[in-house]
Formats: C-alpha cells, structure tokens, sequence
C-alpha cells in the first residue's frame, strides 16, 4: 500500500486528502500546513493522520512514497525540488513552476531519479475533455479552424500571480491535448483593474501550424461563472459547456461552404449549412479522483503520466511567451 503525504491543507488541499483517503491502495500518513486550524480541521475528519507545520517532516519519512503538493505557485519549485531528492514521486498542482527553468530542473530531476511527477491538470481526466479529444481524433468535426475559450468569475484574487498563471492553465492544458501540438507564437492582451501590479483580465491568442488559431480569454471581473469552449471545424462544430450540469457538450451541424468556382461578382458565393444538433452522453465521474488514481496506477505499474512534467513544462512555456507578450508591449512571442 502506498503512504502518500499533502502538503498544503488550504483551498485544494482537503480534496486531494479525501480522493486519497479514499483509495483501497493507498494511506494519507501526514500533512503538512502552515494553519493550525487547517491541520487541526483534518485530524478532526482523518484521525490517525499525523499533521505538520514543517513539510520537510513529510519528505524525510522514509515510510512516505508519494507527496502531493497543494501549495501557492512560487512555492511549487523549492518543495517538489526537494520531494524529488528526498526519493517521493511527485503530484503537483498547476502550474508545474512559475518558470521554465524551474519546470524544466523538475523534469530532468525526475527522469534522473526515476521518480513519477505528475502536474494537476483536472480537466484532462473529466469525461467531458476526453469525449471531446475522441470526437475532434475521429475527423467528425472535419479540419479544425479555430478555438474559443472562456474561463470568467468574479474572483478569487491572487496576490502572486497573475490572471494568466491562475486560470490559463485549464484552458492551454485542455487545447494542447485537444490538437496535439504546442502553437508557434503567443499574443497576449490584458489589464490591471484592482491590484496595479496584477493583471486581472487577459486574452491570449495562440497561433498553431495549417492557419489553426485558438483564443484563450480569463477574467477574475465578470458577474457570471463562464467556463466554455468553442471548437470550430470544417464539417461541425462542437461548444463544450462546463458550467451546465448535464448536457456538457454539444455538437453543432453547421458550417459555411465555398463554392467550387469563385466568382468574385457573385452574388451569394457562399452556401451555409443549419443541421441537427447532437448532444453525447457524457459520465458524471469525478476528475480528481480519476486524477489521484491515474497517479496511483502511473506509480505502481510504472506508466507515464498523461499530464506529465513534461505535459506542465509544455504548458508553461506557453505560460511564459504570454507573460513575455505582456511585458513587452503585447508583442507576438515565437516559443522558444
């Protein structure tokens, strides 16, 4: 059975101990907070678990095989850094670092040690995400044009990061998975409304091979709970809703057609398409936990994980260019 140990008990934290707690295969043995009151809280819920205020507590058990760290973004690098020295497979929130370079240290650390380090990236095992990667992978949708993502609320404010390093990475997460690919430049727009130094509105603009474009839009200023995606190809297209409770995603029969000889004095040169709309059935299952036992299975049967470290330093990179695209004027950045 694997001993696995939380660092971090705050907003994220208490989720990760519960989807642990309930495994068959594994034991949540200490976690580790800087509250009191949090630890206190999770005593009183998991007794028997031993709690913390020092994290390396957890890393030099060596009863303890695996970490998972809930903790703020600046904070990622150091702890899972010193995880992976102390010999525990790793499972760290998103983003992987606040860095490439930090990402990059990670990831060549891990290989060294052959240690598992997985990213947090949820989304990528909700049913919703994986229907869509099916759907886009058959050609149903035909070639894909471009990507529309949304991810708005009012709040929660960070003091750290931005709006880019907090919510972006669901979205760039979802479109590298969804197309397979890492775009070759970034554009990124935004504004600081509340705190002078954080942007709290942002667009990217990712530009991909074959003329494929995705926009990626985050806000912490928005009166309405907004987490949509639209995937527009050159058969259908596909809106994916995760806000609704049922009915997730739906696939739209409509596109525009040119016709075979363009004659640019023609009155209607263009034919449009208005057909069925489908909605797939989609399992309710919940993604942490199929997250947490991905990570379990990825550790005991020796397997990559889907959102691998180099799955995060992909992410980051495209994190980065957005911030440099911020910094700089809002100018295009190529990835390095």
């Amino acid at each position: 059975m694997l001993k696995v140990g939380v660092i971090g008990c705050g907003y994220w934290g208490p989720n990760l101990i519960r989807n642990f707690s309930q495994l068959s295969s594994t034991v949540v043995k200490r976690v580790s907070d800087l509250d009191q009151a949090r630890l206190k809280r999770m005593a009183e819920l998991y007794p028997g678990i031993e709690t913390t205020t020092d994290y390396r507590t957890i890393i030099d058990d060596p009863d303890v095989d695996a970490v998972a760290i809930a903790t703020p973004v600046h904070t990622h690098h150091g702890i899972a850094l010193d995880a992976l020295n102390g010999g525990k497979h790793v499972l760290v929130e998103k983003p992987i670092a606040a860095s490439i370079e930090e990402a990059e240290e990670l990831v060549r650390l891990a290989g060294e040690r052959r240690l598992k380090l997985m990213v947090g990236h949820t989304f990528l095992f909700t049913s919703a995400v994986r229907k869509m990667k099916e759907i886009i992978d058959s050609g149903e949708l035909g070639e894909i044009y471009y990507i529309n993502s949304q991810r708005l609320n009012l709040g929660l404010f960070q003091q750290d990061i931005n709006v880019v390093w907090d919510l972006a990475p669901h979205d760039i997460s979802i479109i590298l998975y969804l197309l397979g690919q890492m775009p070759r430049c970034v554009t990124a727009v935004g504004a600081s409304h509340i705190n002078p130094a954080v942007e709290d509105i942002a667009i990217l603009t990712m530009e991909f091979s074959d003329n494929l474009i995705a926009f990626v839009q985050n806000s912490w200023l928005d009166p309405d709970k907004v987490r949509k995606m639209t995937v527009v190809g050159s058969r259908k297209m596909m809106v994916y809703d995760d806000v609704q409770p049922t009915e997730k995603i739906r696939i739209y029969d409509k596109r525009v057609e040119k016709p075979k000889y363009y004659d640019t004095f023609a009155e209607f040169p263009y034919s449009y398409k208005y057909g069925d709309i489908l909605i797939p059935k989609i399992n309710g299952a919940e993604p942490l936990h199929a997250q947490v036992c991905h990570f379990v299975d990825c550790i005991l049967n020796d397997v990559e994980p889907i959102t691998s470290g180099k799955n995060g330093l992909d992410v980051v990179k495209v994190l980065d260019a957005a911030q440099r695209s911020l910094d700089r004027g809002n100018n295009k950045i190529r990835l390095r």
